[in-house]
């Protein structure tokens, strides 16, 4: 099944008008996912839980490299983690962020296959 598929469409909307707070918030998230190595890891996420060395082999970084970019992730509050025994799994917060994640690429693809945008 395609991840766009897969995704839960939002259950409800946000109407109120963005002031300088949630500007700012939005704009903290998208600096988060302006990093290439980030944004392969939210994507990742956005599959399914994983812990950092599995995270580390899917996206060819180093395990330091991918433990620095969760700990970012974390700090912001776009991640959370689960401990099972000496293993910690980490997980995206929100579906909101996992439709960012998902739309962002998709809107990629679009634009490098040359496909027609869409709604």
């Amino acid at each position: 099944m395609p991840v766009s598929e897969s995704v839960p469409p939002a259950t409800t909307t946000h109407l109120r008008a963005p002031d300088d707070a949630r500007l700012a918030e939005a704009a903290a998230v998208f600096a988060l996912l302006s990093d290439a190595t980030r944004l392969h890891l939210l994507w990742l996420l956005a599959q399914e839980e994983s812990d950092v060395g599995s995270l580390a082999q899917r996206c060819t970084a180093s395990r330091t490299a991918v433990s620095q970019h969760l700990a970012k992730l974390r700090l912001a509050g776009l991640v959370e983690t689960r401990k099972d025994g000496r293993h910690v799994h980490y997980r995206l917060r929100d579906g909101h962020l996992r439709r960012l994640v998902v739309e962002a690429l998709s809107h990629a693809d679009h634009r490098i296959s040359g496909e027609a945008p869409h709604d």
